[in-house]
């Protein structure tokens, strides 16, 4: 038997940040975004192409990847949202990634506690979230998100730690 989700809410507001739907013109700040991973700048066609596939995967899932936007600046600062992912639907992933030059301002942890209040309301029990156990930044975000570690896997970009975190 499966249980039906609500929608998880696709505009979310913090006090000092906004998370939206995307939007095409999002593309050329997300290529920016991506490229500080170290492996190029992806085509910004392509980036528009997932900015599509992720509104279709959010009409379909209920669940989304939300851009963040600064609400005094209003610059695009980095993503995060839930995703399937490594997970399921009815568990899923939340997933966030910053601009360098925003981290170490508590954006992730806002950001992320929004995202979270919103998984509550859809009726969910549980969230995963995955980090590479080097990412000791995001893994304190979680930690203060009341995410506990659950368990370590070996992935090709190296050990991964599994962590969880129940929806009351």
């Amino acid at each position: 038997m499966s249980t039906t989700y609500k929608p998880m809410p696709f505009h979310l507001e913090t006090e000092r940040l906004v998370l939206r739907p995307w939007a095409g013109s999002d593309a050329p700040e997300f290529c920016a975004l991506l490229s500080e991973r170290g492996k190029g700048t992806p085509p910004v066609e392509r980036i528009r192409t997932s900015i599509a596939e992720f509104l279709a995967t959010t009409e379909s899932t209920g669940i989304a990847l939300l851009p963040i936007q600064r609400r005094e600046e209003g610059d695009f600062i980095g993503y995060c949202g839930l995703i399937i992912g490594r997970t399921t639907r009815e568990e899923p992933e939340i997933a966030y990634e910053l601009f360098r030059r925003v981290h170490g301002r508590g954006y992730a942890t806002e950001a992320a506690a929004a995202v979270v209040e919103a998984a509550v309301a859809t009726g969910r029990k549980r969230l995963w979230s995955t980090v590479g156990t080097w990412n000791t930044p995001s893994l304190r975000v979680l930690e203060k998100l009341g995410f506990e570690r659950d368990h370590l896997s070996m992935e090709e970009n190296g050990e991964v730690v599994w962590l969880t975190r129940a929806l009351t």
